[in-house]
């Protein structure tokens, strides 16, 4: 079977390279993952999540090139790492789009990174990683394939604490400055993930992410009410993973829809 999908990923991925003389499809919508190890993902894959996937869901991965999306999206650390909500955001962004397009995932969250590690040239001494530029590098490679229509972005645990609380929203409202200046798209979707109510430190951070869609365009939070634990009191269970990502995709495209309408209306009327 993975014989025939790998035939068929070719057939996509040489249609994605060669149309328009190698000039990026507009008909493949790029997200980008980014964050820490909830957004990696630590879920069990079982039988059921093994099966997920499409042939239009790709993903870039760990060599940067485009294959067939399936669990585990990230690389991060290889010995732990399962499934997140990046698949199901996936799955779901594919659902209100028409048969030619394509989604393809850019899985650039690293596992223990505080947000100051998210600035150009931070180095995590832990996975040897430097997370902004490793992601920008990605991000620089998948833009020659497509278009890059959003970003999705789980972390937070490493900045729980009161005191980092306080100024995280400054922090991350930096790196989405910075990330869109980057890509070059000062009104790109940046969709943030709750941190799990389980565990009483975190609400120090859900709480200032409350603050986020009034202070920062363009923005939305996707809620982890209700989401458990995979039994370490940290990471997401499997199955609450694919919530959120179904949450993330959610007001993904609700941010989407309302850029939409926002840029019909500001086009001028024609005589």
């Amino acid at each position: 079977m993975y014989q025939i999908y790998s035939i068929i990923i070719f057939f996509i991925a040489s249609m994605v390279f060669d149309r328009h003389q190698n000039k990026p499809d507009p008909n493949f919508h790029i997200y980008i993952l980014m964050g820490q190890s909830n957004m990696a993902g630590r879920g069990k894959i079982t039988e059921e999540f093994k099966k997920e996937g499409n042939t239009r869901l790709l993903m870039l991965n760990k060599s940067n090139v485009w294959v067939m999306a399936e669990h585990p999206l990230h690389f991060d650390k290889p010995n732990i790492v399962g499934v997140g909500p990046g698949m199901a955001f996936g799955l779901s962004m594919l659902e209100d789009n028409n048969k030619k397009i394509k989604i393809g995932l850019v899985p650039c969250a690293v596992g223990g990174t505080p947000i100051e590690d998210w600035e150009p040239k931070a180095y995590n001494k832990a996975t040897n990683t430097y997370p902004y530029d490793d992601a920008l590098i990605r991000i620089r490679v998948a833009k020659k394939s497509g278009i890059i229509k959003g970003i999705i972005w789980h972390q937070g645990e490493g900045n729980s604490s009161p005191e980092k609380s306080l100024i995280y929203i400054s922090q991350l409202n930096s790196l989405i400055l910075r990330v869109r200046e980057d890509i070059g798209n000062q009104s790109l979707p940046f969709v943030i993930g709750e941190l799990g109510y389980y565990k009483e430190i975190y609400n120090n951070i859900n709480t200032e992410l409350k603050k986020v869609a009034s202070l920062i365009p363009y923005t939305a939070i996707a809620s982890s009410e209700g989401l458990n634990h995979n039994g370490d009191g940290t990471h997401y269970d499997s199955q609450s993973a694919r919530t959120l990502g179904f949450r993330l995709a959610e007001k993904m495209k609700d941010i989407q829809k309302q850029s939409a309408a926002v840029s019909k209306k500001s086009k001028p009327i024609l005589p």
